[in-house]
């Protein structure tokens, strides 16, 4: 569980669920930095996911646009009748539009749905949708319908996050150390692969807990993340006028607190309770500061120590562990093992027997 989390004014406990132990460790110590100057500021659009219904075998696509777009309130209502309860919540399809797409194997027709999902992950109700209209929508356009499928690319269903970090608790070098390391990554897909990869070890741990869909939000946080043509970093880091550090990120979080796992596993809901969120733009909220924390914590690393010196000292008590060590003994071989820079499972072994003969 990482602590130390102040989001909107609200403090959290934030359960993760992931096979590094460093990550947590990170996790806190940056929320508890950006505590000294309010915590973190968050936000999410309306939870719109995207529909489509993929027609190909259209002679006439411009012709076929008009005739789907003439009939937009009527493919809308047949959407909502196959999910009244969300109509009901406040949600169901809001909107349409209509796509026409070059390919190889020639001109394809795209009918978007936009679906308000409410507090669900939606990909249930929005799929179920998609596949309701599509024989209206094939009468319409006088072509054949394939996909019938929600978009992972849930770039209307964003969350928001800004951090502050005082200069004073941070230091003006490790300031700059990330602010070089932040430039790496605009300027190289090959470190803003790695750059995303860290802050996704931290939204992906808190979506595991809650039993989120996790493959979802790693395909809609990269595709995002490549949206402009050039894969480019997440999270934004820049100095204000008084020279401390500040830290922005936005990405699509498609992530619901009912529904599927969400609701039906036990751990989930035990982790859900103690985060104390009440909605899904909430559960976004707390996930998008988790990730610029776990952002900062990673770049600080790399600018200073190196991100391995932290990993070791966690994977040294593991080894020692497997060794057979316990109590205290758990610490003094971990320990041995990480001054003799020699973290295997034999050397473990070897020091813990050395310890027991005294």
């Amino acid at each position: 569980i990482a602590v130390n989390f102040l989001v909107n004014g609200k403090p959290y406990m934030v359960p993760m669920a992931l096979e590094e132990p460093s990550v947590v460790a990170a996790a806190s110590h940056a929320a508890k930095l950006a505590a000294a100057r309010g915590g973190f500021q968050a936000e999410t659009s309306d939870p719109v996911m995207i529909g489509q219904v993929q027609v190909v075998g259209v002679k006439e696509p411009l012709k076929a646009s008009k005739n789907i777009m003439a009939e937009k309130e009527s493919i809308l209502d047949l959407a909502n009748s196959v999910d009244p309860m969300l109509v009901k919540l406040g949600g169901g399809a809001k909107g349409l539009d209509v796509k026409v797409l070059p390919s190889f194997r020639g001109p394809m027709l795209v009918v978007e749905l936009y679906v308000d999902c409410r507090d669900a992950m939606g990909a249930n109700a929005v799929n179920s949708m998609a596949e309701a209209v599509a024989p209206l929508v094939e009468r319409l356009v006088e072509g054949r319908v394939r996909l019938r499928i929600i978009s992972n690319l849930a770039d209307r269903r964003l969350a928001k996050a800004r951090v502050v970090m005082d200069k004073k608790a941070v230091g003006e070098d490790v300031i700059e150390g990330v602010l070089d390391t932040y430039a790496f990554a605009v300027s190289d897909p090959y470190r803003a692969a790695t750059h995303n990869k860290g802050i996704m070890n931290g939204i992906v741990a808190v979506a595991l807990a809650t039993g989120n869909d996790t493959r979802a939000l790693e395909a809609g946080a990269h595709a995002y993340a490549a949206r402009k043509g050039q894969y480019q970093p997440l999270t934004r880091w820049e100095k204000d006028g008084e020279g401390n550090l500040v830290g922005s990120i936005e990405l699509p979080l498609a992530v619901g607190t009912v529904g599927g796992a969400t609701a039906s596993h036990p751990i989930a809901r035990i982790c859900r309770k103690i985060l104390g969120v009440k909605t899904a733009r909430e559960l976004a909220e707390v996930m998008a500061a988790v990730g610029l924390a776990q952002n900062f914590a990673a770049l600080r690393a790399l600018a200073t120590e190196g991100i391995q010196r932290g990993h070791m000292e966690l994977h040294a008590r593991n080894i020692a562990i497997m060794a057979g060590a316990e109590g205290e003994l758990i610490d003094l071989v971990a320990q041995k093992m990480v001054e003799e820079k020699k973290i295997r499972l034999d050397y473990a072994k070897e020091i813990l027997n050395e310890i027991r003969k005294k």
